[in-house]
């Protein structure tokens, strides 16, 4: 094959490109055409075509998110923001974190182990480009009915996938969470987080500065693996049968990730680079025409210098390979000599494929003849941007027009079934069939993970500094009103972090969607990042950054609208935390906040085949407030215990509760019938030392927060307004439903 230079594009304007084969509209193809003044090479198309794809462009999303920085909330707090890796914030005595979180919901249904591996493997490395060593990492997923073949299919592989990853780079998995709609069958969510730490001295950026300094490519050779991965593959629905791009599902080695980890710190800790980017989606198209982009000139790269695993790629499969496990620096010539001796004391492939010039293009050779000329921007940041129609779903009006209609209990048999058919809910079952597969405590500083309310890391072993982390969704809610929906999602992550005693500080978020070209799914899409814009701006709290997913659906079936909202809180001391559950009886157990009849969208709603009524509506004055109440809560040693009421309302809540330390309670609440199920928001269990009635009082009253006595703590049994389950008979429901569903 006669290889496509851009004098051969100069010289032959009318041959025919496979733009529509790489994802490409014909107006996007005329405006490449425009922008370069010619048509593409081979080259130019493929990194186009990769770089424009929905995945890497956000061209869907652009209009409307740019709401988080219009609405964004001024705070010295934040250091890095929106456009880089991963943003980073100030939690204090000199220490940066960074934190974000992101999708690899199509790779994982087509080969789940590797696709969540892979997902793993990704978000660490955008952390570590910030010059943060990793130190946690989380798994929000989400999957078809837990008994559905599809979904037995997929879920072993994918949680093996993320335990695999995360255990070999030695890094805690402390928390996430596994949800199972029919929506999501063929449409898996896989969303990973990761968290990383540094000194505000370390941070890094995406760019690429000074002419003449070195474009250094390192980590892993390219190989065939990946080829369009995430770029294309999330670019587009499934039909009915799936996806066909089986081969572009990329293929990760932990192992190597980790010595790259290592090797990259005593990098940074010497000040060896300029700019750094790593090579996830779309691959080196991405790492070159961003670091060139985000630079103050161009670059110039040989493509025939770049290491491969296979021989045979063609250079448009090497600028489109998402092989894992690779990083581009931007290195001076004067500290080229100890970045070779670092890699190779690491056993580190290590090469320079290029270097920055003074001027405006990206040039990339393949063996002396000009490939790509481009100006990079162009690549990089100013692809299309749609502003696709939206329309309110004809489905909302009629659902939220609905009356829930479920069974309310009355009599203590009628109590105690409802209590044990919530505990063996999948969705509410006990997950440790999951979590068991992961290494929590990894590292020494893991402070509480599943199945408490957030995850919890230390910082500094000498002053003890800590952060929590949760992530939230309630896609029913947001399926009734996708606007409260995100509001309702960011609440619920803030307050889970506060039951422990940190304070909110920063949002990230993972937005999944149907297909943006349903004008259902985009106004579904443009509520939700209205609402997490407005929620976010109300309470305070910098939005640092994210991801978006659109096309999960298969065929017109797209998933309940998810916005999986991660929120980070300080604590300034972790041996103060909260816990989530107490270890001895004669405590005295309190609900703050008050109950409503909030069983729309609610589990046990679902699980009698109804998703209809009205969501609530988010207060988020009064979430405020019980913030501040629980963490002044902690710093006073008021509480014994706290913990969330969610999903499963104060059922599920007592359920983890009292089997958490196998010690029981007796309470008593008024209107069972919805007391027991209600997921009003807004709403948090503390026990107390009956010495602390008092505080407990005067804080609640300080707050404006309604407090209620529930009961006392001790006994073998959970007893609920007479009804008595015991302990080992509760234990039973809430454990057997995973190893029965998966083995």
């Amino acid at each position: 094959m006669t290889l496509d230079t851009v004098t051969v594009a100069q010289s032959s304007p009318d041959q025919s490109q496979p733009f529509a084969e790489l994802g490409l509209k014909p107006d996007e193809y005329a405006r490449i055409k425009e922008i370069l003044g010619r048509r593409p090479t081979s080259s130019e198309l493929a990194m186009y075509s990769v770089m424009w794809s929905e995945h890497c462009s956000y061209k869907s999303s652009k209009v409307h998110l740019k709401q988080f920085g219009d609405k964004a909330v001024k705070t010295d707090a934040l250091l890095v923001g929106i456009g880089e890796n991963a943003g980073v914030v100030d939690v204090g005595q000199g220490y940066a974190v960074t934190f974000k979180i992101e999708s690899h919901n199509h790779p994982s249904f087509i080969e789940p182990y590797q696709g969540a591996a892979t997902g793993v493997g990704g978000i660490v490395r955008d952390i570590l480009t910030m010059g943060a060593r990793p130190i946690a990492v989380m798994d929000p997923l989400r999957f078809g009915p837990a008994d559905a073949p599809d979904t037995r299919r997929v879920l072993p592989g994918i949680v093996a996938g993320v335990g695999g990853y995360g255990n070999c780079l030695g890094l805690a998995n402390i928390g996430g969470e596994v949800v199972f709609d029919e929506t999501y069958i063929g449409n898996p969510l896989v969303n990973a987080l990761c968290v990383g730490v540094m000194k505000h001295s370390d941070i890094k950026l995406a760019k690429a500065a000074g002419a003449g300094n070195l474009v250094v490519l390192y980590g892993a050779k390219t190989g065939g693996d990946g080829i369009g991965g995430v770029s294309v593959l999330a670019s587009e629905t499934f039909d009915t049968t799936g996806s066909a791009k089986r081969p572009a599902v990329q293929v990760g080695d932990p192992f190597v990730e980790k010595v790259l980890i290592e090797c990259s710190l005593e990098i940074f800790a010497e000040d060896l680079v300029i700019g750094i980017q790593d090579l996830g989606g779309a691959g080196l198209s991405c790492a070159t025409s961003e670091l060139a982009s985000g630079g103050s000139g161009g670059m110039k790269v040989e493509l025939d210098r770049v290491p491969l695993r296979d021989a045979s790629l063609s250079p448009e499969e090497i600028l489109m390979s998402e092989s894992q496990e690779r990083m581009c620096a931007i290195v001076e010539p004067s500290k080229i000599k100890r970045f070779l001796e670092i890699c190779d004391k690491w056993d580190v492939t290590v090469t320079v494929i290029g270097e920055v010039t003074d001027g405006d293009r990206l040039e990339i050779t393949w063996h002396g003849d000009l490939i790509v000329d481009v100006p990079p921007r162009t690549v990089a940041h100013d692809g299309p941007v749609y502003n696709r129609p939206l329309a309110k779903p004809e489905y909302v009006d009629r659902v939220n027009a609905e009356v829930i209609n479920v069974p309310r209990p009355t009599t203590s048999d009628e109590i105690k079934a409802t209590v044990l058919k919530l505990a063996a809910a999948p969705n509410l079952a006990d997950k440790s069939w999951v979590t068991s597969q992961y290494d929590r405590y990894v590292q020494g500083n893991t402070i509480q993970s599943q199945p408490d309310d957030s995850g919890m890391v230390r910082i500094d072993e000498k002053t003890h500094l800590g952060v929590a982390i949760a992530t939230d969704a309630n896609a029913n809610w947001s399926y009734l009103n996708p606007y409260e929906g995100a509001k309702l999602a960011l609440a619920e992550a803030a307050r889970n972090i506060a039951t422990a005693g940190a304070k909110p500080l920063a949002v990230t978020n993972c937005l999944n969607f149907g297909s943006p070209e349903d004008p259902g799914v985009m106004w579904q899409f443009a509520e939700s990042v209205r609402g997490l814009a407005d929620g976010c701006l109300e309470m305070g709290l910098p939005v640092t950054g994210g991801n978006v997913s659109f096309y999960n659906q298969t065929g017109s079936v797209a998933i309940l609208p998810t916005p999986v909202i991660g929120v980070l809180g300080v604590i300034d001391d972790v041996r103060t935390r909260t816990p989530m559950s107490f270890e001895e009886a004669g405590l005295d157990l309190y609900l703050l906040g008050e109950t409503a009849d909030d069983l729309a969208g609610s589990e046990w709603a679902y699980l009698h085949g109804q998703r209809g009524g009205q969501s609530p509506i988010a207060d988020l004055q009064r979430e405020m407030r019980l913030i501040d109440l629980l963490v002044a809560g902690r710093v006073n040693k008021v509480f014994t215990a706290a913990h969330d009421l969610s999903q499963g309302g104060l059922s599920a809540s007592l359920t983890e509760m009292v089997l958490r330390h196998n010690v029981g309670a007796d309470v008593t609440v008024e209107n069972i019938g919805t007391a027991l199920m209600s997921e009003t928001p807004g709403r948090v269990i503390v026990a107390i030392d009956p010495s602390q009635t008092k505080t407990l009082g005067d804080l609640a009253t300080k707050h404006q927060i309604v407090l209620t006595k529930l009961g006392t703590t001790g006994g073998d049994s959970l007893v609920i307004n007479g009804a008595n389950i015991p302990l080992t008979e509760l234990r039973t429901a809430w454990t057997e439903t995973f190893p029965k569903l998966f083995g």
